[in-house]
């Protein structure tokens, strides 16, 4: 294996490790649609349109995933929906 295959490798694998996990956000009857998209606006840096989709799938799908990436960067997004009031978790 070439030098330049090897490292193309090692990339492809540091960058799927980088982006496999989810960050899932779950329906509840507590929160509201507004409290819900302004949360991702804010935290997950959605655009209007893109919180307010993933808002009407959390309400009928019951969760929807809302962001990808490394563990390290969804684990504070989290906690901050999760401040917030906002059931979220980060799976692979």
């Amino acid at each position: 294996m070439s030098q330049q295959n090897k490292f193309l490798e090692a990339f492809e694998t540091v960058t799927k490790s980088e982006q496999s996990h989810n960050l899932i956000v779950w329906n509840d009857d507590v929160n509201t649609f507004d409290w819900v998209i302004d949360s991702l606006i804010e935290i997950c840096d959605h655009s209007p349109e893109q919180a307010e989709q993933c808002a009407l799938l959390i309400h009928y799908k019951g969760k929807c995933g809302v962001k990808k990436g490394s563990f390290d960067k969804l684990r504070p997004k989290a906690e901050a929906l999760i401040e917030r009031g906002i059931q979220a978790t980060v799976d692979y």
